[in-house]
């Protein structure tokens, strides 16, 4: 199984994604895309060896992957203080593969009926449902 782990900003949401994804689907191929370096690199350092940057990587990895995992900033055009550019959030909308999203406050969405939990329950939630795809 192949999984895109997308974030922004400093890619702590995404590195704990990677990690939760690690942990509970050891033998998946998880490749960080970050919109910058930094969130590329933090992705990584959670244990994942491919990692690439920038709108045209989100672009290229999000239609060759089995699902995508993010905050929900990365289906939203300008989201994360606009990092996500309108053809990032194309891609990861349009494409085949299922997308896993951890709601965020700092976003200016809400989703209805969405329980009020913790972050790591949410990137714990979404590792599951992603097991169970495979």
């Amino acid at each position: 199984m192949r999984i895109m782990v997308m974030d922004g900003q400093g890619g702590g949401v995404g590195r704990s994604l990677v990690e939760a994804l690690r942990e509970r689907i050891p033998e998946a191929e998880i490749i960080a895309v970050g919109t910058n370096a930094a969130a590329t690199a933090n992705m990584m350092k959670g244990g994942t060896s491919l990692g690439a940057t920038g709108e045209n990587a989100v672009v290229y990895n999000s239609r060759r992957v089995d699902a995508v995992c993010g905050p929900m900033g990365i289906l939203m055009a300008n989201a994360m203080l606009g990092e996500i550019t309108p053809k990032m959030a194309e891609a990861v909308s349009s494409g085949e593969a299922p997308v896993f999203l951890i709601p965020m406050n700092k976003c200016s969405a809400r989703v209805m009926g969405v329980a009020e939990k913790k972050l790591p329950e949410y990137v714990r939630e979404a590792a599951e449902k992603v097991a169970e795809l495979g």
